[in-house]
């Protein structure tokens, strides 16, 4: 299978993510270096949501994955192939009604149970190393202000292995990633287009003046936008910070 992972388990951290820049600006880690953390203090989500966690219940992690040729354009290809590495898991583990929600967040139902976080290292025209965090929702059965929030032990009944999980997602994560720079987003989206949460169904979001509008998911962009139906059968693109799906 090529390159091993170096493992590097923390009792306790304020963010993965954070960890592994950090060892990137001191040290020269090697592709697939991950960290992991016991406790998680400040998880970060996207758009700065701070991220619930329970020590040793849950699984918090951060993947290093370096690259020669991956270029600003295609970066959309990692939440791709990561999203997609995830749900492969998840469906193994017969989790139920398994489906990513744009851009980054895995569900089982209507719950979340799993936030991925992926910030990359540009250079110039190109993707030099990307960052992959994953926080998944594990054995943790208390959410008490979190209505969306659930976990794999809540939806199942099982206790899961933590040790084990993490195993199975960094094999399918390399898995997925091995060859990425390759790949083109057109030639990844159809696979990552049928796991879409909500995709085909009458939606309300809000926009990022905080405005409802009503809309149907539609396909996702080669940039990775989110591509919304309108009233009067308008198509239109929206990236991150300008949507939000309610639910």
């Amino acid at each position: 299978m090529g390159k091993h992972f170096q493992l590097l388990k923390l009792d306790a951290t304020d963010s993965t993510n954070s960890y592994l820049k950090d060892l990137l600006r001191s040290e020269n880690p090697s592709d697939y270096t991950v960290v992991v953390a016991e406790r998680q203090l400040k998880g970060r989500g996207q758009m700065g949501m701070v991220w619930q966690s329970e020590g040793g219940k849950n699984l918090t992690f951060s993947m290093l994955r370096r690259f020669d040729a991956l270029s600003v354009k295609h970066q959309f290809v990692l939440n791709i192939a990561v999203s997609i590495a995830v749900c492969d898991v998840l469906n193994e583990l017969l989790v139920p009604d398994v489906a990513v929600k744009w851009p980054n967040d895995i569900m089982s139902g209507s719950k979340k149970v799993c936030g991925i976080l992926i910030e990359n290292v540009l250079k110039g025209n190109r993707v030099g190393q990307s960052i992959i965090g994953i926080g998944l929702n594990v054995n943790q059965t208390d959410f008490a202000n979190l209505d969306k929030a659930s976990s794999l032990k809540r939806i199942t009944g099982r206790n899961f292995n933590l040790d084990e999980l993490l195993h199975s997602l960094l094999e399918r994560m390399r898995f997925h990633l091995d060859g990425i720079e390759v790949k083109t987003v057109t030639q990844l989206l159809p696979s990552y287009e049928k796991l879409l949460f909500r995709k085909d169904k009458p939606s309300t979001f809000t926009n990022d003046k905080g405005g409802l509008f009503m809309g149907y998911i539609r396909k996702v962009s080669p940039s990775g936008k989110l591509v919304l139906e309108l009233e009067d059968r308008i198509f239109k693109e929206f990236d991150l910070k300008e949507v939000s799906l309610l639910y």
